[in-house]
């Protein structure tokens, strides 16, 4: 067994630890076995920045219900008269949302500072995408200018680039606020760490066939959830929600 020494030495010398105890040191005490996987710059960024964001911002959480089935019956049907020009996604049609409620709510589209707080004049979506070597946030410049077709493709183009690690910094650099969409892993709900310096993130669930009740009759339709992150510094409760509201 580790003695109570070492543990005390170890919680007060681990860097950047939530626990301040080393696994390593664990691991190696109790005889685990495991491989090692160097941590990326970019690894070590994430792991900075989430920490950081998780620390000091003081996070709260709304959660809606989307309904989808026109949504999808429009994409459908825009999607069959593209002739190939393009193909949207249900996130693209989140990233436009996004960004036409913020441009009515531009209070949700702000970042806090100790001496102000910065309204954008430009709804600048960073949108999460997952490469090998750790997440990272391309961003759709001024989204709420932009017609669904040239969000789509301008994302196809980012997030392949993002992958393959071809990103200029300013295409990933900054962005007034951020979506973290898993619905396509079958995650129904979760809540995502905000972004700092940016004061929201919208966690988007997958698309989920249930029985509600419509005009009092039950009826089958799409639900996807949504949890907007906020931060409490710089967006009450009230803005956070009427935001939710314009983008459902």
């Amino acid at each position: 067994p580790i003695s109570p020494s070492r543990l005390s030495s170890q919680r007060s010398g681990a860097r950047g630890s939530s626990t301040g105890l080393d696994a390593r040191t664990l691991a190696d005490a109790y005889g685990m076995t495991y491989t090692t996987h160097p941590n990326s710059s970019v690894r070590k960024v994430i792991a900075t920045r989430l920490s950081e964001s998780k620390q000091t911002i003081p996070h709260f959480y709304l959660t809606t219900e989307c309904i989808l089935d026109s949504l999808l019956a429009a994409r459908s049907d825009l999607n069959d008269h593209a002739n190939g020009a393009y193909k949207l996604s249900v996130n693209d049609f989140v990233i436009k949302a996004v960004a036409s409620a913020l441009h009515v709510h531009g209070a949700a589209n702000v970042a806090w500072t100790d001496d102000a707080i910065l309204q954008f004049d430009h709804a600048d979506i960073s949108v999460a995408v997952a490469t090998p070597n750790g997440l990272i946030t391309p961003i759709i410049k001024a989204a709420e200018t932009k017609s669904l077709s040239q969000i789509s493709n301008e994302m196809k183009d980012l997030a392949s680039r993002a992958k393959a690690g071809k990103l200029k910094p300013t295409e990933f650099q900054g962005g007034s606020f951020s979506i973290s969409n898993l619905g396509m892993f079958g995650i129904t709900e979760f809540s995502a760490i905000i972004n700092p310096p940016q004061a929201c993130i919208l966690a988007v669930g997958a698309g989920v066939e249930k029985a509600i009740v419509v005009n009092g009759r039950v009826e089958v339709r799409t639900i996807m959830k949504v949890t907007l992150s906020v931060d409490h510094r710089a967006v009450d409760g009230a803005v956070g929600a009427e935001f939710l509201q314009h983008f459902k």
